[in-house]
């Protein structure tokens, strides 16, 4: 009897094991497939990987806001810092998803293999059972039945053993089963804690920035005109390449205006001043070193520099897919050029950066920045759509695309 009750338990496992795989199913089917496990794999390496750059990066700029004397410098460090914080919560939910996806792939194929034992397993235990609960007096009330009785007990005294042997490796399989279940449990539980912590990073970033922008406008008073006249730009711009292009050569002038000498003051004895031949200003050369530039989002690159687009016209940036709602940061500090929607481009926004370097990110579906707004390094630019948006990253050498991934960190 009671060898025949351990068959039971066995079928009991295999019960709770297709409903805790059902159950995985489901949360599968929530976040999403993804293509192949190796891509999977990929994916989750990935997000490690964007996870603790994102750590390291919030770390750089806390210590950062913690030096700075300059109280728009602190707050604008303590904003890129959540930002930062921000992105390494949607990695850890982007590892999460790899991570039950990949498991709900290991228990799929072992759900597959249960179902061929399942079968004739169930049959077997059902025979047994029953011979089993037949009491010693009914059978000796038939001709025969008892000495059938005994030879059906030796025969189970030889079979069980088999069968035990024959299981083991089933129960292997079924303890593997309910690890997996505990993995996939904990993955999801870091994916629900990691969604809490982000909700709470985004509405103290929502509360950072409102404080920023508020200050900012005291700050500058020409603000209003700085916009207007980007806007007329856009307007007059045929695509993105000439505003782009138009945006640098504005830049430039202002550079060469801001570079120009004050008045001169008359001398006290102007016989006795000297006349010296005038110096002509020498363009320096870039100086923003390379590998200056990050990412602007989380996500996986969807297409490269110079990669055919619509028309067969080649890409001049690079392009991620990245999660709904993802946090976008500027790639590098700069000045905000431009800032808001523009034809066929979603939002975007426009950075000029020291040394005739300009940066273009695209494909946001929100601006939290203006424009003539200083920026640092992963500043908070605004948050990519729904979906499966694509954010694109453009970036430009004394007006001339070059591939980003030259000159990233």
């Amino acid at each position: 009897m009671s060898r025949s009750v351990s068959l039971v338990a066995v079928l009991a496992l295999l019960a709770t094991s297709a409903i805790a795989q059902q159950g995985a199913q489901q949360s599968a089917q929530e976040i999403g497939q993804f293509d192949t496990p190796a891509q999977t794999r990929a994916a989750l390496k990935s997000a490690h990987a964007q996870a603790a750059d994102a750590e390291m990066r919030s770390k750089r700029l806390e210590m950062q806001a913690r030096r700075a004397t300059r109280s728009a410098d602190k707050t604008a460090r303590e904003a890129a810092a959540l930002a930062a914080r921000i992105q390494q919560a949607e990695a850890g939910i982007a590892a999460a998803e790899a991570q039950i996806s990949l498991i709900d792939g290991q228990r799929a194929a072992l759900d597959n293999r249960l179902a061929q034992k399942r079968e004739p397993l169930i049959r077997l235990t059902a025979s047994l059972q029953k011979m089993a609960r037949r009491p010693l007096a009914l059978s000796a009330l038939r001709p025969g039945s008892l000495q059938d009785t005994v030879y059906l007990r030796a025969m189970l005294g030889a079979t069980l053993p088999q069968v035990r042997a024959r299981t083991a490796g089933l129960r292997a399989e079924i303890e593997r089963a309910r690890r997996l279940e505990q993995g996939a449990r904990a993955a999801l539980a870091a994916m629900q804690k990691n969604e809490s912590v982000l909700a709470g990073r985004k509405q103290s970033l929502a509360a950072l920035e409102t404080k920023q922008r508020i200050a900012s406008r005291r700050a500058s008073g020409n603000a209003n005109r700085e916009v207007e006249r980007a806007l007329a730009l856009a307007e007059e711009a045929r695509d993105l390449d000439s505003l782009a292009r138009t945006l640098d050569a504005a830049g430039a002038l202002r550079k060469q205006l801001a570079a120009l000498p004050g008045p001169i003051m008359r001398p006290d004895r102007p016989q006795a001043s000297e006349v010296m031949a005038a110096t002509q200003p020498v363009n320096a050369p870039p100086t923003t070193a390379p590998r200056q530039f990050q990412l602007p989002v989380n996500g996986r690159t969807v297409a490269g520099f110079g990669a055919p687009g619509d028309g067969g016209i080649a890409s001049n940036g690079i392009s991620l897919a990245s999660r709904s709602g993802a946090q976008v940061v500027s790639p590098a500090a700069g000045r905000v050029v431009f800032a808001g929607a523009y034809k066929g481009y979603g939002r975007i926004v426009i950075i000029e950066h020291p040394g005739g370097w300009t940066s273009l990110v695209t494909g946001l579906a929100r601006n939290d920045v203006e424009v003539g707004e200083g920026v640092v390094g992963g500043s908070p630019l605004g948050v990519a759509g729904a979906g499966r948006p694509i954010i694109t990253l453009e970036l430009r050498r004394n007006g001339e695309p070059v591939n980003p991934v030259d000159y990233l960190r």
